[in-house]
């Protein structure tokens, strides 16, 4: 695909290069972002509590699951939202509480919870996050018939891909950073059988204008088990209903863990490139920006960050998986970048530990 393509509603045209998101990014502190010792910690959503009556404090939105299971394929099934918290943006985060825990697994995010993206309207916070639900007696015997959980097995992978398939985005809502959430018991967006999104819906991140118009990037797939894509829907208010904008994927190449947000006039996001075919390298990032959040056009150049991670006391690593890219505001700029990291050589699958980082942003001006 042409690095100048206009993804979505247009024809191509010749772009000027510039230094693009990833000269933005600025040496990493090494005992920032959020880790526990005897958890698997992915993704990694910061806010700063600002609201009458707040700390101050920066609150972090992740993703754990017990370290005592491996962390694929049990983040599908163990995974819970939990908040930690910061007297400084970079960290080191602490644990406070389990945020989103399991409810009854008649809801369609009863038995899981993940991918949070922390947001904020007016005076409420708006935690968006990916849930999915399962029938625990079932899963149980899976495991004591074989003492653990083996996609390998053809009934384990059965259970595992029809979980998958409920994967639906989720909003909870608190009038402070620390809760209560009032969970909604519906799905903001259903997948659409026949469209590219008819397999689940996941991955979510908005964009909030000041008059609640609400720009959503999302995740799905056919089922025809397809590639992963990534779809814009929108809404009048954050809450929703949310609309998707076509039938077909606004970005129709292999990618995920999208970030989406308002800076210099004009929709940005940041994804993860699956290929390395847009941006040149295998698990990185792209970067595309649009006019009204509809039609999208790749940055020249497109590479938003990688893998490797230059750190403030002069060394360099290039890590297992960096993934799951959030990024924290002040004052309506973007301050610093959080992503979920692995060590070791072959991404999660090979990893001894992982945790949510965190990357300093040179100011932009």
């Amino acid at each position: 695909m042409s690095q100048d393509r206009i993804i979505a509603g247009g024809n191509a045209c010749h772009m000027e290069p510039t230094d693009g998101f990833i000269s933005r990014l600025l040496p990493a502190p090494l005992n920032g972002g959020y880790q526990q010792a005897d958890y698997w910690v992915w993704c990694g959503s910061v806010i700063q509590a600002t609201n009458p009556g707040e700390d101050g404090r920066y609150h972090m939105y992740a993703s754990r699951w017990d370290k005592r299971t491996s962390f694929s394929p049990y983040w599908l099934f163990r995974s819970e939202i939990v908040r930690a918290s910061s007297d400084q943006p970079e960290g080191p985060y602490g644990f406070e509480e389990v945020a989103l825990p399991r409810r009854s697994p008649h809801f369609f995010d009863g038995m899981v919870t993940h991918n949070p993206s922390i947001k904020k309207f007016g005076e409420q916070y708006l935690l968006y996050y990916m849930g999915t639900t399962y029938d625990e007696d079932a899963y149980d015997s899976l495991i004591q018939a074989h003492g653990c959980f083996d996609i390998q097995i053809p009934a384990h992978e059965k259970f595992r891909n029809e979980t998958w398939n409920k994967k639906r985005i989720g909003l909870a809502v608190s009038d402070t950073v620390r809760g209560p959430w009032r969970r909604l018991d519906q799905p903001l967006l259903e997948p659409r059988p026949g469209k590219w999104d008819s397999f689940a819906t996941t991955n979510p991140s908005v964009c909030i204008r000041d008059d609640g118009y609400s720009v959503m990037i999302y995740k799905s797939r056919t089922v025809d088990r397809g590639l992963l894509q990534l779809g814009i829907a929108t809404a009048k208010h954050p809450t929703g209903p949310f609309t998707p904008i076509s039938d077909d994927a606004t970005f129709p190449f292999h990618a995920e863990d999208p970030y989406i947000w308002f800076e210099d006039d004009q929709f940005q996001i940041i994804m993860k490139d699956m290929t390395g075919k847009i941006c040149g390298e295998h698990h990185a990032g792209i970067h595309a920006t649009s006019p009204d959040g509809i039609r999208w056009q790749l940055s020249q150049p497109p590479k938003a960050y990688s893998r490797t991670i230059h750190w403030e006391d002069g060394t360099t690593t290039i890590q297992g998986s960096f993934e799951r890219p959030n990024l924290l505001f002040h004052n309506g700029k973007p301050t610093h970048l959080f992503a979920a990291t692995a060590d070791g050589p072959g991404g999660f699958w090979q990893a001894s530990k992982t945790w949510s980082m965190c990357i300093p942003l040179k100011p932009k001006y």
